[in-house]
């Protein structure tokens, strides 16, 4: 974009220089969660909230559990009548194996105008830029017009109790006013094709549903027969839930996704119609299926087994874990598909659930994330998505605080932004996180 014609913004040089500078410094602070209970988030808190800080704000650092630290600041608006903002990013990451990375993952290197390292991408990118732009608007004297929350929250890696969900069920005051909120994994280049750049925006994510499933049997000696073997009983249920095919279930979120991505390929989707495929519509959908195709249906993937401690003995017990998601209005279907997929021999009982969530797509709110992202990317194609997986904004949604996926970047083409979620040399490219500054800067001081 000429400079003439560039948009007005309050972020300046700093607060790129900045969002840079803060991504690679909260990479190399290593918050790495394990689970259960294996993380110490507490010097990524100390580092943004020292920085809030500096700009005038006033951060609060809370903990459920001591090193597990959340922060929460929020900066006044100029319109005491609007609704709240919720902008929230987690400082917990994924385990990396140094051994497969090409750079160490916690080296937050920059090289050849990338930054390198775990959390790069999920989430202290949008951590880093959130900052700067906070420090921006401190600097140039800049105030939005509603209430901007500003949320840094541990354990979202694992199961939020640390993080989100002790914010909201212990500390919901912090988060008055706020209706809705924006976080992660949202309004990233995907090249959907030639020329065809688009910015999926979520609207939705299908609910979590781990569960451990147990059947219990006649422990005996491995010689005998045994017609109450609790291994059997289980591989049976697991092999059952493996192989089954969920019926398409497409909410309203799916639903605009597939017609919005369709009428890019010139193709008129009708999803009423008698006998739609949604299968064989994907299938001419190019790339842009791989941001729908997991959203169509509920889906059970088995992915733990433990049983036995000794090869002639049979167990009395076996367990197993399944990572289930439920589509939205999927719940009692996913349900009763359990309780017959399991069958009388397996009980079954959710090991962690949380709800699935959907977000209106006709919203002023969903209106004003796309004109801020096709602001300072005239080319690109917004389209509405739905989560495969879940975020914190399924904690905050307790407090009524409607959440979109918006941590926006402009990335280039061949740079894959999903493989790299938990993924081996994990890395976002310097452009994109001044991309990502500018749109935030903007959406956050007119929404």
């Amino acid at each position: 974009m000429a400079e003439a014609t560039r948009p007005q913004e309050s972020v300046d040089q700093q607060a790129l220089d900045e969002s840079v500078t803060f991504t690679s410094e909260l990479i190399r602070i290593d918050t790495t969660n394990r689970g259960d209970g294996d993380c110490r988030e507490r010097p990524a808190a100390e580092y943004v909230a020292e920085r809030l800080a500096a700009a005038g704000l006033e951060p609060t650092l809370l903990e459920r559990t001591p090193g597990r630290t959340n922060v929460v600041a929020r900066i006044p608006g100029t319109d005491p009548s609007a609704d709240a903002l919720l902008v929230h990013g987690h400082l917990d990451v994924v385990p990396a194996e140094a051994a497969d990375w090409s750079v160490h993952p916690f080296s937050g290197e920059v090289r050849d105008g990338v930054v390198w390292g775990r959390g790069a991408i999920d989430m202290k990118n949008m951590d880093a830029m959130v900052l700067a732009v906070a420090r921006a608007w401190a600097r140039a004297g800049v105030r939005p017009r509603r209430d901007i929350v500003i949320a840094y929250t541990a354990d979202e890696e694992a199961s939020a109790d640390d993080g989100s969900g002790f914010l909201a069920d212990r500390h919901a005051e912090l988060f008055d006013g706020c209706t809705e909120g924006i976080s992660e994994s949202g309004a990233f280049t995907f090249h959907g094709g030639p020329d065809m750049p688009l910015y999926p925006i979520a609207a939705g994510e299908r609910g979590t549903a781990w569960l451990k499933l147990t059947a219990h049997g006649k422990a005996g000696h491995g010689s005998k027969v045994n017609t109450a073997n609790a291994v059997s009983a289980l591989a049976a249920a697991v092999s059952r839930i493996g192989e089954h095919e969920w019926p398409v279930r497409l909410t309203p979120t799916v639903r605009a996704a597939l017609t919005e991505i369709a009428a890019l390929h010139g193709i008129h989707a009708d999803l009423d119609a008698p006998g739609f495929d949604v299968d064989e519509l994907l299938g001419k959908l190019g790339p842009a299926a791989d941001l729908v195709a997991p959203t169509v249906r509920n889906s059970s993937n088995p992915t733990m087994l433990e049983a036995g401690y000794k090869v002639n003995v049979i167990p009395g017990h076996a367990t197993a874990f399944v990572d289930g998601r439920m589509v939205p209005g999927g719940e009692d279907e996913f349900h009763a598909t359990l309780d017959r997929l399991t069958g009388p021999d397996v009980d079954w009982e959710f090991h962690h659930r949380e709800v699935p969530l959907q977000a209106p797509v006709d919203s002023p709110t969903f209106a004003k994330l796309r004109a801020a992202i096709e602001r300072f990317d005239p080319a690109g194609h917004v389209v509405p998505y739905c989560m495969s997986g879940g975020t914190d904004a399924k904690q905050f949604s307790r407090l009524g605080i409607t959440g979109y996926g918006f941590s926006p970047l402009k990335l280039p083409v061949g740079f894959d932004y999903q493989a790299l979620f938990h993924g081996v040399d994990e890395r976002v490219p310097v452009e994109a996180l001044h991309f990502g500054v500018r749109v935030l800067d903007h959406y956050l001081r007119t929404a």
